[in-house]
């Protein structure tokens, strides 16, 4: 299903590392994120639900300065 926060996510299984892009064009990579939780992501109805409960506030992250564009 769509979602109306996340535009775009990708995890990278070698560095545990979740990329996700918000439909604000904001883009934050997630570090030390198991491949558990990547799966719970992918499996989830509501990613934006999912990401508010089992990823924000709960791994360190970087915010990348520059925002994706809408073709991305």
């Amino acid at each position: 299903m769509p979602s109306s926060v996340i535009r775009r996510w990708d995890y990278d299984e070698a560095e545990h590392r979740l990329d996700i892009i918000f439909v604000s064009g904001k883009r934050y990579s997630y570090h030390d994120v198991p491949p558990r939780v990547a799966e719970g992501m992918r499996e989830a109805f509501s990613k934006g639900s999912y990401f508010n409960r089992r990823i924000r506030d709960r791994f360190a992250f970087t915010e990348h300065r520059a925002r994706a564009s809408i073709a991305d």
